[in-house]
C-alpha cells in the first residue's frame, strides 16, 4: 500500500554555513547542528522536515545526467520515505505507471540506506527513501533521534 507522505523537503544551497545560519540562528529552526558547517543538515518541523544539502551534490544525487530538461535543477527535492528497503522499487514504479519519469532506480544509498528518484510530470524530483534508523508511528510520522520525529 501507497502512503502518500512528504517526508523531507530538502534545498540544494549555495553556502551551508550560511544556510545553517540563517534557518538555525536566524528562523529558529531546531537542530542538532551546532557548529557553522555539516555536510547535510535537518531541522525539526512540525510534520514534514526540512533539509539543507550542497546544491552540486543534491543534483548529482538524484543521476549524474540530471536535468534532462532545458529548464536546470531548481535546487529543491521532496522525499518519500517508506518502511522497508523492497517498497523503494514499489513506490518508484506506482508513480512511473502514473505518469511520472524514473530518473534514478532504486539502489543502495551512500549513508546506508536505498534511495531512488522519479519525476512528476512537471519534472519535480521526489526522492523515495528507505532509511534503516527511522522508525514510523501508526500514522506515517517518521520517529527517532535527538530532534525527535526523524534523524540521519
Amino acid at each position: 500500500m501507497f502512503e502518500p507522505r512528504i517526508s523531507i523537503i530538502t534545498l540544494g544551497v549555495a553556502d551551508m554555513a550560511r544556510s545553517i545560519a540563517f534557518y538555525r540562528d536566524g528562523l529558529d529552526f531546531p537542530t542538532d547542528i551546532t557548529g557553522d558547517t555539516a555536510d547535510w543538515a535537518i531541522f525539526q518541523t512540525v510534520g514534514t522536515r526540512f533539509a539543507l544539502y550542497p546544491k552540486d551534490l543534491l543534483a548529482a544525487d538524484i543521476a549524474a545526467d540530471y536535468p534532462k530538461t532545458g529548464i536546470g535543477f531548481g535546487g529543491i527535492t521532496l522525499a518519500h520515505n517508506v518502511r522497508n528497503e523492497s517498497e523503494v522499487a514499489k513506490v518508484l514504479a506506482f508513480a512511473e505507471s502514473a505518469g511520472g519519469e524514473i530518473l534514478k532506480p532504486a539502489q543502495p544509498a551512500e549513508w546506508a540506506g536505498h534511495n531512488g528518484y522519479f519525476a512528476d510530470p512537471d519534472g519535480y524530483p521526489w526522492e523515495v527513501a528507505f532509511n534503516p534508523n527511522n522508525v514510523f508511528t501508526d500514522d506515517g510520522t517518521i520517529w527517532g533521534g535527538s530532534l525527535g520525529p526523524i534523524s540521519w
